[in-house]
């Protein structure tokens, strides 16, 4: 009878939940095309009588001024000048400029121009993106935030290749299973890595894993079942990608664990302009009476500054013991928003608490020609985020000829301050003590020393040109273009 109960409740279910499938099939099916009827709507025939190729990227961020952005418009420029019949688009959420700004912004910044104009997607719905919305589960929100702001992207422009440039990976089987999208992918760094679970596991107390949850084993087990269950989540997005490039060893790492999708992805470094910086004259420093210590990173808060203010307060009160030349650190990054701007003032205040507020200069979105004046006077390039996915700043740091300081760890580590032809390239440090101890020997170093060390590091980074990302780029998504 118990039997005969179970059964008679059984294949009701059963049915239940097949007919649910077959109708959430049906709605999808439907919503696919429907939605290419509204792209058969959208297009129109060029000027030859052919439809272009709509080639889009998602990137809500397009007029920020980091890394992530010079890799959005090298890859533009790179597909107008191999492909004729591409009309790019990008999907952006920065309302409060127009299309002709961003790339005058984009030209100004990183002295890239486009050889054709670019067609802007404005999206209302970015704030759902915003990490300050999200105060608890941040990951899982600005994902599902993510997948909200892509269908609203989706129902503004259907192309006919995607690519997701920023990282959000949970739009990818929106494009393609709904939009019939050929779908590919850049990724800068993975929403979540092995190393961020082996953290919750450890219960270490970092800035995304606050310490009241390192000091409850239950919050700490309930977390990493919560990350557990992301990284799953991740990997099934993440696997839908036609085309997957990374920008390290350290990302390739990371995602080939995750999403497991070795046969489609690889390598792209990510292009600096190293030429810009290659030109500055590498001449044995002149001034003995002043050194400066040049940060370039956005203001965000795993790029982890108060560790260089700490770190050179640190310096300066040892050097201060004798008659030293006078030490200056630049802070040189971008500020995307409101919160950015919040961090800036906070360490303001850091530097005041430390006493090196007259020693410490800021200097936010700034043109690009200040930049390479900065680096070309500065001694040290300065770096400090740990597990940095790669380190454009750190690059370009050693091309402009300072001598690099970055975070033993990530891509600057395993990809960038390694030797080149058995010289050393720079310096690497984890900690306080580290940096503050490495800053004062690379200053105890002998100017020639110290312009052997800028040459070896110099000749290092041809592999991060322009040139490299176009044509490593260009082989990666030929797939995408077939």
């Amino acid at each position: 009878s118990c039997f005969r109960l179970l059964c008679s409740l059984l294949i009701p279910a059963l049915f239940l939940s097949g007919i649910l499938c077959v109708c959430l099939v049906v709605l999808l099916w439907g919503i696919r095309l429907w939605i290419q009827q509204r792209k058969k709507q959208l297009t129109s025939a060029g000027k030859d009588g052919k439809r272009p190729l709509l080639v889009a990227f998602f990137h809500p961020y397009c007029n920020a001024g980091g890394g992530g952005e010079r890799v959005l418009w090298c890859a533009i420029r790179t597909l107008q000048k191999k492909y004729r019949n591409v009309t790019c688009v990008v999907y952006t959420g920065d309302r409060d400029v127009t299309g002709e700004e961003i790339v005058e912004g984009a030209f100004r910044r990183f002295n890239i121009k486009l050889i054709h104009p670019v067609k802007f997607v404005f999206l209302e719905k970015r704030y759902l993106v915003e990490a300050s919305l999200y105060p608890h589960f941040t990951l899982l929100g600005q994902s599902l935030g993510s997948a909200f702001l892509g269908w609203e992207a989706l129902l503004k422009c259907v192309p006919d290749i995607y690519i997701d440039s920023m990282g959000y990976a949970f739009t990818l089987p929106l494009f393609k299973y709904l939009g019939g999208c050929r779908v590919g992918c850049y990724v800068h760094y993975p929403t979540i890595s092995t190393d961020m679970l082996s953290v919750v596991r450890n219960q270490d107390t970092r800035f995304n894993n606050a310490a009241f949850i390192t000091n409850n084993p239950l919050f700490s087990k309930f977390k990493l079942l919560y990350y557990y269950f992301f990284a799953f989540m991740y990997g099934l997005v993440g696997s839908c990608s036609d085309v997957i490039m990374v920008n390290s060893s350290w990302t390739l790492n990371h995602i080939l664990s995750l999403w497991r999708a070795g046969a489609c992805t690889s390598v792209v470094y990510p292009p600096c302009d190293v030429q810009t910086f290659l030109d500055i004259p590498l001449e044995e420093e002149k001034s003995t009476t002043e050194y400066s210590v040049v940060s370039v990173s956005q203001f965000r808060p795993e790029k982890d500054h108060p560790l260089q203010i700490r770190a050179f307060a640190k310096l300066l009160k040892e050097k201060r013991l004798g008659q030293q030349p006078s030490l200056k650190l630049i802070l040189i990054g971008g500020c995307r928003n409101q919160q950015d701007e919040e961090r800036v003032n906070n360490l303001k205040h850091l530097c005041e608490e430390l006493g090196v507020s007259n020693n410490v200069t800021f200097r936010i979105n700034i043109p690009f020609e200040e930049l390479k004046r900065h680096l070309a006077e500065a001694t040290i390039g300065l770096h400090t985020m740990w597990n940095e996915h790669f380190g454009i700043g750190v690059v370009e740091c050693m091309a402009a000829g300072t001598v690099i300081l970055a975070h033993n760890s990530g891509g600057p580590k395993l990809d960038i301050v390694v030797p080149y032809e058995g010289h050393i390239t720079g310096f690497l440090a984890e900690n306080e003590d580290n940096y503050a101890e490495t800053m004062a020997y690379i200053l105890s170093l002998s100017p020639e020393k110290r312009l052997e060390i800028r040459e070896n590091a110099r000749r290092s980074v041809h592999r991060f040109s322009d040139q490299h990302f176009e044509e490593t780029f260009l082989l990666s998504v030929e797939p995408l273009f077939k």
